[in-house]
């Protein structure tokens, strides 16, 4: 009823018109806050932070709680929470740590039943790595979201809160779910077995190439695809129990490259070598000579190829050989399966049933 009218009907019944229009004033300013989300129906994600450019602030590092901070709006998309794992560049962090990490990713699905998902920030230099290694060794169907940015917070045109934003939204998507460790920059989610870092400086650089993104967030997680191969849940690289990675060394072929890198990498300890190859895994020089030495000192040796795309076979499916071929593996992805295989096996047919499987 309208006010005027509200107050003419009051007057009639001889009721207050004071007391009617403050009734009404009541009634209408209850009706006109937004509700406040319900916090205990918002998903929750846990952030890990390793450190990285989207930590490396002039003078300091965002810490996980800053980081968090920074995210506007946060709190009404998800209930974040954090640890401060470590805070360095991504090339200092050791194999160690990476076991650590995983333990921990894994200690905290089991540990929370409710969590929806899990965001690790990282250096991009590095960052396809640790990815890789991850979405091999959580063993749960909840995404692993690892992010970063090519620009530091006192930069202009910092890019690493609107990454760190798709994260969270893309760790908390139920979709998201059963596709393993995922890479989320630039507005484009890809698979951490596919993805690689394409350009130093470019905010584009991260690029699965000719296989192309599984999805994208603008506000909402859009997925065109999923993995194929094995991961996370499925997978057998069980690190619970692991306390260090076997050595494994990359060696680019190159024209006369000498195979004593590689009888060097044998003899200093390296139980695994990978050949980053020309073209279909063709080496030069003296590295035939070299990729023997190995195989007879009980090493392996996978071959990838330097190429950045194709794949390269090998190993018959009941065959006894040390070299395996490293299917369409980068390098040093090939690097990181290798040390989880031999840390399970010592099995060539195993091993390479691995590089299939992977």
């Amino acid at each position: 009823m309208a006010p005027f009218k509200l107050v003419l009907a009051a007057l009639l019944i001889g009721i207050s018109p004071s007391i009617t229009l403050s009734a009404l004033d009541q009634s209408t300013t209850a009706q006109t806050p937004a509700p406040a989300p319900n916090a205990a129906a918002l998903p929750r994600v846990f952030l890990f932070a390793t450190g990285g450019t989207i930590s490396n602030k002039t003078g300091g590092r965002l810490t996980v709680d800053e980081l968090i901070k920074s995210v506007p709006n946060l709190e009404r998309r998800v209930t974040a929470e954090g640890e401060q794992f470590t805070n360095v560049a991504s090339g200092a962090i050791t194999m160690d740590q990476w076991l650590s990490l995983a333990q921990k990713v894994n200690d905290r699905f089991k540990v929370d039943q409710g969590l929806a998902g899990v965001v690790v920030t990282s250096g991009t230099d590095t960052l396809e790595e640790l990815a890789y290694f991850l979405h091999l060794t959580v063993r749960d169907v909840r995404p692993v979201v690892v992010v970063g940015s090519m620009r530091n917070p006192s930069t202009t045109g910092y890019e690493g809160v609107a990454n760190l934003e798709d994260a969270f939204i893309v760790a908390a998507d139920p979709s998201a779910r059963d596709m393993g460790t995922l890479v989320v920059l630039n507005d484009e989610i890809n698979s951490a077995r596919e993805v690689t870092k394409t350009d130093s400086r470019l905010l584009s650089t991260f690029s699965s190439r000719d296989y192309g993104v599984l999805g994208t967030v603008f506000d909402r997680v859009a997925i065109f695809r999923k993995p194929v191969r094995r991961h996370s849940a499925q997978s057998e690289f069980d690190v619970a129990a692991m306390t260090a990675l076997p050595r494994v060394d990359v060696i680019l072929t190159y024209q006369g490259a000498p195979g004593d890198l590689i009888k060097a990498a044998v003899d200093n300890g390296a139980k695994g070598v990978v050949i980053a190859g020309a073209g279909a895994g063709a080496t030069s020089g003296t590295q035939g000579e070299g990729i023997s030495y190995a195989t007879e000192k009980g090493a392996f040796v996978v071959t990838t190829t330097r190429a950045g795309a194709g794949g390269i076979g090998g190993g018959g499916r009941g065959g006894a050989s040390r070299r395996i071929g490293g299917d369409d593996l980068q390098p040093v992805k090939a690097r990181i399966l290798l040390m989880l295989a031999l840390a399970t096996t010592s099995d060539p047919a195993e091993i390479q049933r691995m590089f299939r499987e992977y």
